[in-house]
């Protein structure tokens, strides 16, 4: 057999298994809702419009909807994603104008969401690579706040529009407050170690990967993901579950409903000591929007868990001095308060 014959030999198991990958997504999805409702009501034999009963299925249902939603999705902009490298990015802001690098740095964070402990690295790299310090923040609040995940996520639960309208605000929150950062000069409240840093000039080597290779490293770079945010997974269905089966309506909208005119600011403070990630907080603000939270205050508690989280601005301190932590979370703070306004005043 030639290595032409070959070659096609082995790809048609590889596209059969993708092929089945996908069949096997839809049929998932399709079956989730009917499959978690008999077993809560039926198989279990709970009492439908109960407590226990409602939140049992409502875990069985959100757990694997949300793993479905970023198992399937994920993958796919990790795939599309694996055409850009980290130090085309990199290059890319180094080579721009305030502007021009702000937006862009806000728009490659969209595709290149980071967690908390990779937060020093990438500081330190995009200062190594002349990167603006205002470009740089944008980056960093981009990342955590608008990813593909809470894209995902939202746009599956809520639909297009409030996932768009959210990206929208994210992300002009990112450039807004990259822009003020910028233009207070604040380098001076860097760390001296970290401008002490110099790349080493090393030629970054680039491998051609096949369509084939893609896939593999996108479905890889899925499972990772999905493996290290499960457990906030599970921990934010699991609350959600127990607010959508127990918690009074009342309550919550007493809270944090449009009646309350510091119920934004509110939940912004509750957020900041919380530490999650989009994956483990939208479960939670599904429920709540359902109790009846308005959006904007249901939105604002997740971007203020995910770009203004206590851990980590403690994890930035290594890198940054106290006065550009404060001006950091004041500027973010400012602008997510916006949002959640809009968003109440727009959904009202």
């Amino acid at each position: 057999m030639t290595s032409l014959a070959l070659t096609t030999a082995r790809r048609v198991p590889f596209w059969a298994t993708v092929g089945l990958a996908v069949v096997a997504w839809l049929i998932a999805w399709f079956i989730t809702l009917p499959l978690a409702n008999w077993i809560a009501y039926e198989l279990l034999g709970l009492e439908q419009g109960s407590g226990v009963g409602d939140a049992v299925a409502f875990f069985l249902y959100d757990v694997p909807k949300v793993l479905l939603l970023l198992g399937g999705i994920v993958t796919v902009v990790s795939f599309l994603r694996s055409f850009v490298s980290p130090e085309r990015v990199r290059r890319a802001l180094a080579g721009r104008g305030v502007l021009p690098g702000t937006l862009a740095a806000a728009g490659f964070g969209t595709v290149t969401p980071f967690c908390s402990c990779s937060a020093v690295p990438l500081f330190i790299g995009f200062v190594e690579a002349g990167v603006p310090l205002g470009v740089t923040f944008a980056f960093l609040i981009a990342s955590p706040m608008v990813n593909e995940i809470a894209i995902v996520l939202l746009w599956g639960l809520f639909g297009p529009w409030v996932a768009l309208a959210y990206m929208a605000a994210g992300l002009t929150v990112a450039v807004v407050a990259g822009l003020v950062i910028g233009k207070l000069h604040l380098e001076r409240y860097v760390e001296d170690y970290v401008w002490a840093i110099h790349s080493n000039g090393a030629p970054v080597i680039q491998m051609k990967l096949t369509i084939e290779d893609r896939i593999r490293d996108a479905w890889t770079s899925t499972r990772t993901l999905v493996w290290k945010v499960l457990p906030f997974v599970l921990i934010g269905i699991g609350i959600g579950a127990i607010i959508h089966g127990f918690v009074p309506t009342d309550l919550v909208v007493s809270i944090g409903g449009s009646g309350n005119p510091l119920a934004v600011p509110a939940l912004v403070l509750l957020g900041v000591p919380l530490y999650s990630n989009a994956a483990g907080t939208i479960p939670i603000i599904e429920v709540l929007i359902a109790k009846g939270l308005p959006m904007g205050s249901a939105l604002a508690f997740m971007m203020a868990i995910t770009a203004l989280s206590f851990p980590e601005m403690v994890i930035l301190r290594r890198v940054m001095k106290p006065q550009l932590i404060a001006v950091f979370a004041g500027v973010v703070a400012a602008g997510i308060l916006f949002v959640g306004y809009l968003f109440n005043a727009f959904y009202a």
